[in-house]
């Protein structure tokens, strides 16, 4: 029992010193592990992937997805200045790498390292398109998502430690029935509702980031369709998926594109 207080006490404790506000969501947030051990080891382990994997250079596809990169990341930093948070962004190091990979993904690991592999282009077909993708997944890592979910997990963790103390003196059936119980509470209550509403940051920062950076945020809802399109439907109910449904990211897009272009104007960028 003492040994139970003393963990509750001392996650309470790192909960309440732990919690930083982030520019881009206006939320404080969890951050049980800081940047400093968070950047190195991505930056790592960017490294190793890219030794790993064939990364495609010298073509108009892998300058495209650069130039669009920068345009991104300069969006964030103009958008972060203009709010007061100059410097923000110091310890990123930004890198933008298009490897051949048949699968329709991109991803951007917290400091600023993204990769997009060649298997979304024939969904992104433009530049809007790409922009669309690579604007969501940089959001990711300015909102702290990666950090985010480490914190959860932790959390996670350290409840399960709690529960199974607290049963100790039960039989192995209802141990392992309130652990089954523990687990699917914590997953469907917690992380995947967790993980769908980063989706849906993501979503809102990166349509601002791409309208900043000139890009037209009506064009996301026209890319996010295609993607529907190209998955055929087959997905899980949302409430089991880490994604808001292709219906509830598109309507919601559709909600934020008049707000991104609002965020464009005052920095002189229109659309027709």
């Amino acid at each position: 029992m003492k040994n139970r207080i003393l963990f509750c006490g001392i996650l309470i404790i790192a909960l309440v010193i732990s919690c930083a506000k982030n520019p881009f969501t206006g939320k404080n947030t969890l951050a049980l592990v800081p940047n400093s051990e968070i950047l190195p080891s991505a930056f790592a382990q960017y490294g190793q992937f890219l030794k790993e994997n064939k990364v495609i250079t010298g073509t108009s596809d892998a300058e495209k997805v650069e130039n669009i990169g920068i345009k991104i990341k300069n969006a964030a930093e103009k958008w972060l200045n203009a709010n007061g948070y100059k410097g923000y962004l110091k310890d990123y190091q930004w890198e933008y790498k298009l490897v051949e990979s048949k699968e329709v993904n991109a991803w951007c690991m917290p400091g600023g390292k993204i990769v997009v592999y060649s298997g979304i282009l024939p969904i992104t077909k433009d530049d809007s398109g790409l922009a669309t993708v690579m604007g969501h997944e940089v959001a990711h890592a300015l909102a702290n998502h990666g950090q985010q979910r480490m914190s959860a997990a932790m959390l996670q963790q350290g409840g399960a430690i709690v529960t199974t103390a607290a049963l100790g003196n039960t039989s192995a059936q209802t141990q392992q029935i309130a652990m089954t119980a523990y687990g699917a509470v914590t997953q469907f209550g917690g992380m995947l509702p967790f993980s769908r509403s980063h989706e849906s940051e993501a979503d809102k920062i990166g349509l601002t980031l791409m309208a900043i950076a000139g890009y037209n945020p009506e064009q996301s809802v026209v890319f996010w369709s295609r993607m529907a399109t190209a998955s055929g439907g087959n997905k899980p109910p949302e409430f089991m998926s880490t994604h808001p449904s292709d219906e509830t990211r598109i309507a919601n897009l559709r909600r934020l594109v008049p707000e991104a272009k609002a965020e464009a104007l005052k920095f002189g960028i229109t659309f027709n």
